[in-house]
């Protein structure tokens, strides 16, 4: 008797749009965003946040769809991880020069503690890398959820839900183990949203 694959497609088909679309790019760049928050001038200040989200995310997935398309990385999800550090170096290099400019446009020290929690994630992300696929959506989605919480509120705290669902997809698509989600998943809510929050009240005092 065949075996009905319909379940399995669907399921396949959900996973595939929760990863498209909490991607770490989307992610991070939402998370930047709302960033200034944190200070008083918002909504005058978000475009602090939009600057940052240019160097931190924006540039860097230019040039990686230019690698994909030149056949030099496999996708633009890197799954060959072989193939992340090189890729999260450049990602740093551009960060780099965005704190420069930030720091030079006199951005909100908030939006600077999120580039900078975000740099420290990527180069632990890029040291890891040649040993252990740590999964990188689930430490954007952690770490943005987390911030949200201690940013907006408790009344954020659904966003919650989006750590599990995102880690979920990951494992279905065979993109990552359970392990790795996990490991990302604390990673991203405990230590990068952890620097958020050390960063934050010493930057903004």
């Amino acid at each position: 008797m065949p075996v009905n694959t319909v379940p399995l497609r669907a399921k396949n088909r959900a996973a595939t749009w929760v990863t498209e679309v909490f991607q770490p790019p989307v992610v991070v760049s939402i998370q930047l965003l709302i960033s200034p928050l944190a200070e008083p001038g918002f909504p005058g200040t978000v475009g602090y946040g939009a600057l940052a989200a240019l160097f931190v995310c924006v540039l860097p997935l230019i040039v990686l769809l230019v690698l994909v398309r030149l056949g030099k990385v496999t996708d633009h999800h890197v799954s060959d991880r072989k193939q992340r550090a090189p890729v999260l170096l450049m990602a740093l290099a551009c960060i780099a020069v965005g704190l420069l400019v930030l720091t030079a446009a006199g951005a909100p020290h908030s939006v600077i503690a999120m580039v900078l929690a975000v740099v420290g994630g990527v180069a632990v992300l890029a040291a890891v890398s040649p040993f252990w696929k740590m999964s990188g959506h689930a430490a954007a989605v952690s770490c943005a959820a987390v911030v949200s919480v201690l940013m907006l509120g408790a009344a954020w705290a659904p966003l919650l839900v989006l750590v599990p669902a995102v880690c979920w997809s990951r494992v279905v698509l065979r993109a990552h183990t359970v392990a790795q989600v996990v490991a990302g998943a604390l990673f991203g809510g405990v230590v990068m949203a952890g620097v958020w929050w050390l960063l934050r009240g010493w930057l903004v005092g």
